[in-house]
C-alpha cells in the first residue's frame, strides 16, 4: 500500500513535532498529511509556532496514530523543502471547510512540504 493509500484509507490523530533555532520544542495536532505526487508530504499551516520554527530549523518529527485498537500508525522524520501560499491548491487539499471564515479576513495559511528523511512504524524500531 503507497503512502498516499495509507492516509486515504486510515483516520487517526496525528502529532507534528517541530523546534525552533534554539532547540525549543514544540508539538500540535495536525490532520492527515496529502502526499504529493513526487512523494513529499504536506501540511496546511497557519502562520504559528510550527510554521515560525520551520522559518529557522526545516527540521520536523510527525507521529500518526491509527484509530482503533491497539498501537499502530507511523512516525516520520521529516525536512521543509518549500512552502507556498497558493489558496485555491490550500482551499483543495483541505479536508474540511470552515464555514466561521466565509466572508472573513482568515489568518493567512502556508503549504509546506516536506521530504521523508526516515518512515518508522509507531512503536518499535521498525527495519
Amino acid at each position: 500500500m503507497s503512502l498516499r493509500e495509507y492516509f486515504e484509507n486510515h483516520t487517526g490523530i496525528g502529532v507534528l513535532s517541530t523546534a525552533d533555532a534554539m532547540g525549543n520544542v514544540d508539538s500540535a495536532v495536525y490532520a492527515r498529511p496529502p502526499i504529493m505526487e513526487d512523494g513529499s508530504m504536506a501540511m496546511i499551516m497557519r502562520d504559528r509556532l510550527s510554521h515560525h520554527n520551520l522559518q529557522s530549523n526545516p527540521r520536523a518529527a510527525y507521529l500518526f496514530i491509527q484509530d482503533g485498537e491497539g498501537y499502530k500508525g507511523k512516525r516520520f522524520f521529516l525536512s521543509k523543502i518549500r512552502e507556498e501560499q497558493d489558496q485555491e491548491k490550500i482551499q483543495a487539499l483541505s479536508r474540511r471547510f470552515r464555514h466561521s471564515e466565509q466572508g472573513l479576513n482568515p489568518e493567512p495559511r502556508f503549504l509546506v512540504y516536506f521530504r521523508i528523511d526516515k518512515e518508522l512504524p509507531l512503536i518499535g524500531p521498525g527495519k
